[in-house]
């Protein structure tokens, strides 16, 4: 990422205070901030939609699901893009994965989509897109618990 060397270290800390994890296992930023998506959008491939399932219906959810914070809606919105539970994290060829992260409640708390290389990107809320070597990094209290479900769908030849 291009930047002033002040503004990136500022970042970095306040990154690594939220996400003490990506500290062990390793990422570097990929995008400045913004909040025209978060981490659901990001996943799902759209850098203009900030995605969530708020009862108010301010943000975007796909239609047929219900508006809940619930792992089972959050399935059900990637279902809509083609995705289905699956077990494990690997890198499979001709495959995408996105994971699921969770809190103690099991309250869907951050999606990640995973990269051809294996490693993983995520949208930081509001903040910036990261690339992290693993999904450990962002697990954790800070952080955003624990990952609640792996989902893949078939990348398109």
């Amino acid at each position: 990422m291009v930047g002033n060397n002040t503004w990136v270290k500022f970042v970095r800390e306040k990154i690594e205070r939220d996400y003490p994890n990506l500290t062990v296992y390793g990422y570097k930023l990929t995008s400045p901030d913004t909040i025209d998506y978060n981490c659901v959008a990001w996943a799902a491939e759209d850098d203009e939609t900030w995605w969530w399932p708020d009862i108010q219906n301010q943000f975007y959810w796909p239609l047929s699901i219900s508006r809940e914070e619930t792992i089972e809606a959050f399935q059900q919105a990637f279902e809509t893009l083609g995705y289905e539970v699956c077990q494990g994290d690997a890198l499979e060829e001709g495959f995408q994965k996105i994971a699921i992260y969770t809190n103690s409640n099991k309250v869907p708390t951050h999606v990640a989509r995973q990269l051809p290389t294996g490693k993983w990107t995520s949208k930081l809320g509001s903040l910036e897109d990261i690339e992290h070597n693993n999904l450990q990094g962002l697990t954790g209290n800070p952080g955003y618990g624990e990952v609640g479900c792996i989902m893949k769908k078939t990348i398109p030849v």
